[in-house]
């Protein structure tokens, strides 16, 4: 069977976007692959992390996991860090990378800013990281979104590079899974920009952990325009002129699993605070228990971080294999106590 990996930084605020962008389809893939769902904490911690805010953010994670319907019986939950390979084939993948390559990365850019200089240089290093985190399992398969797709292309081109270098076919070039079904979500204040969680306005995004009412209140504020909504009849995309209007009818199609035409045909020429209604009904049957499970299961740490613990063993004994491999490939001498018996 085909092996999945993918993950969610541990940075706080999980919100729909999450849900519909990944979670929601990290369910899905159980059915048909062989799944390790990761609490990426590693890459959290590229910018600055509150120590107890981190423990607490990577718990919500894994719990937010487990409400949408992962399985851990079926599928991997663990927190990256618990499983030191990534970090040790990271390093061994920063020296297979090249600058040049790093320089390209688009991600690194924006989230550095104008004060790259200050950046850490986890973050500028963050794709050697995250090609780790993937082949480390010999992945076949990491679901993408668009902002990811360029750190996939890496992977592949870290990939090739080593089995290059080394004269060898160990690593797999992974592929991407694309879903037509999942939803990029933008803020509900700006159309135009991503629902995120470092957003100063609570208002731009609905929480998971968010309690119903305030679903509806968040819904019934967002921004729209004077306009109907579009009958379809019209292109529209978020570079249109209506990236708002785009937007809700983005998330009311994914949350209620209709198509783009379903939606215009229920809605074309009415008034937007008719699908507001409509979509406040829904996100409160979708995220209502998924923010009640949730909140549930953040009452019993323990009972997470068991989960988390059994999933990094079995993590483990995937990753492991796999780095030793690789040294024997580089050509590093196994002679700490730790390789006693191999």
């Amino acid at each position: 069977m085909s092996r999945v990996f993918s993950g969610v930084q541990p940075t706080g605020n999980l919100h729909l976007g999450n849900y519909l962008g990944a979670i929601k389809n990290f369910v899905r893939l159980q059915d048909n692959y062989e799944c390790i769902y990761c609490v990426v904490d590693l890459h959290a911690i590229t910018a600055w992390q509150s120590p107890s805010e981190l423990r607490q953010n990577t718990r919500e994670v894994a719990a937010a996991y487990l409400a949408a319907g992962v399985d851990p019986l079926r599928s991997i939950i663990f927190n990256q860090s618990a499983v030191p390979v990534h970090a040790e084939l990271a390093w061994i993948f920063n020296c297979v990378a090249r600058v040049g390559w790093l320089n390209r990365m688009t991600q690194f850019k924006e989230k550095a800013g104008k004060n790259r200089e200050n950046a850490s240089v986890g973050l500028y290093v963050y794709p050697s990281l995250m090609a780790a985190d993937i082949l480390a399992y010999c992945a076949t398969h990491v679901p993408v979104g668009e902002d990811q797709k360029q750190h996939l292309e890496l992977t592949r081109d870290i990939a090739q590079k080593f089995n290059h270098d080394f004269e060898t076919e160990f690593f797999p070039i992974v592929e991407p899974l694309i879903f037509d079904s999942a939803a990029r979500v933008m803020s509900l204040r700006d159309g135009r920009s991503k629902m995120s969680k470092s957003d100063p306005s609570d208002n731009s995004r609905i929480n998971i952990t968010d309690e119903l009412d305030t679903i509806v209140k968040k819904i019934r504020r967002a921004k729209t325009d004077s306009e109907p909504v579009p009958d379809g009849s019209k292109p529209l995309g978020t570079s249109s002129s209506r990236p708002e209007a785009f937007n809700l009818i983005e998330i009311y199609s994914a949350l209620g699993g209709l198509s783009k035409s379903e939606v215009f045909a229920e809605f074309g020429g009415r008034p937007f605070s008719e699908l507001k209604a409509r979509l406040a009904e829904v996100a409160v049957e979708t995220l209502g228990p998924l923010g009640d499970e949730t909140r549930r299961l953040m009452r019993e740490p323990g009972e997470i971080d068991r989960v988390l613990r059994e999933g990094a063993e079995r993590a483990e004994t995937i990753a492991r294999p796999v780095l030793m491999d690789v040294y024997d490939i580089v050509g590093f001498l196994k002679t700490g106590t730790r390789f006693a018996g191999i």
